[in-house]
């Protein structure tokens, strides 16, 4: 049984680092009554990452989850197949039935960055990712070279930090659900 996820590396560029175009294919998240979240997947810095989000993906398996964890100037964190569910209670415990191992890097956690949670072991990452907010910056020593990077939020920032601002429980569960409706990936353009 998993024990409940925390925190996978979320990977926020620096701004000197980020692109005008795209180079790595493109996450769609439509997220019910917010918006679009549309995301760089950074296959050159985690190709596991990208390729197992990508694949989960394309299996549908992220349509009806919900973001479960949201923290104001910190995250918002998704991805438990667990959250589609009515029992709230075990949230942040599921994944895919299986883990991949991290592939750190030196890039910042930086808002805008999506990263993988995983168990309090490095090598724990499954289906659960994060996107950190505007006001982050202060959690990157917790997060940098810890967590695995994965991608960038190209258009849709504000679309994440809303969902950050929900109202919550003590256990930073949203209190009415905020499902992500869907997931799509573009591939990387030629």
């Amino acid at each position: 049984m998993l024990g409940r996820l925390t925190l996978l590396g979320v990977v926020t560029l620096s701004l000197a680092a980020c692109r005008a175009q795209p180079v790595g294919p493109v996450a769609i998240l439509k997220v019910r009554g917010f918006g679009e979240i549309r995301i760089e997947l950074l296959d050159k810095l985690a190709p596991h990452h990208v390729a197992n989000f990508t694949s989960l993906a394309n299996a549908h398996f992220y349509d009806g989850t919900t973001f479960h964890r949201v923290i104001p100037k910190f995250m918002i964190q998704g991805g438990d197949p667990n959250s589609k569910d009515a029992d709230p209670k075990n949230d942040g415990f599921g994944g895919p039935g299986y883990f991949i191992a991290p592939e750190f890097s030196d890039t910042p956690h930086l808002p805008g960055v999506l990263s993988m949670a995983r168990q309090s072991e490095p090598d724990t990452a499954g289906s659960q990712f994060f996107l950190m907010t505007s006001g982050s910056e202060s959690w990157r020593s917790q997060l940098d070279g810890q967590y695995t990077v994965f991608g960038r939020v190209l258009a849709g920032q504000d679309v994440v930090d809303h969902i950050s601002n929900a109202p919550r429980d003590a256990q930073d569960r949203p209190l009415e659900n905020v499902v992500v409706e869907s997931v799509t990936i573009q591939p990387a353009a030629p």
